[in-house]
């Protein structure tokens, strides 16, 4: 098992994308902290995975092609893009997918690589979020859209549905 931090935009929205991927084994939702200039608090998540299962290649491909990895909005800081490394070989695999991402695009990307530091879960009203209730308007509005195109352009690694797995 291995561990990688997600930031960018809503920690339900971004709690709902990885849940929905075979081989992710926990995806813990709250806020981040790296170190300076990025050490305010960030949404994110702590996905475990198999890299048996789904690589971490895919992983950040997946985070790049589901948030605004180009985007700059952030109100009051709390939304950075960005992917947290626990372990230096992280790093480069990081950086290899946001350089692919951005010739593909033909955006730069925003995605910043970053130590991870720190992690205060959210609270637990907002814990599995998509999968307490998949039919609330946001889920609708904002995470369907996300599991939609993860099961069209990751099809392998997608699960059936986001719902399946207990949380």
């Amino acid at each position: 098992m291995e561990k990688i931090g997600f930031g960018g935009g809503c920690h339900w929205c971004t709690e709902g994308v990885f849940q929905a991927l075979k081989g992710v084994l926990q995806v813990a939702q709250g806020f981040i902290q790296s170190e300076a200039p990025s050490d305010t608090w960030a949404e994110g998540v702590i996905v475990s995975f198999d890299p048996g299962v789904v690589s971490l290649e895919i992983l950040a491909e997946v985070h790049l092609r589901t948030h605004s990895a180009n985007g700059t909005y952030s109100p009051g800081g709390r939304y950075r893009s960005a992917i947290y490394v626990f372990e230096a070989e992280q790093r480069d695999t990081a950086m290899r997918a946001i350089a692919r991402f951005a010739t593909e695009t033909g955006a730069a990307s925003r995605t910043l690589v970053l130590p991870f530091l720190g992690f205060k879960p959210s609270d637990g009203r907002y814990q599995n979020y998509y999968r307490t209730d998949p039919s609330r308007p946001f889920c609708r509005r904002y995470i369907d859209p996300k599991l939609n195109y993860i099961r069209r352009h990751f099809a392998e690694v997608a699960l059936p549905d986001a719902t399946d797995r207990a949380p």
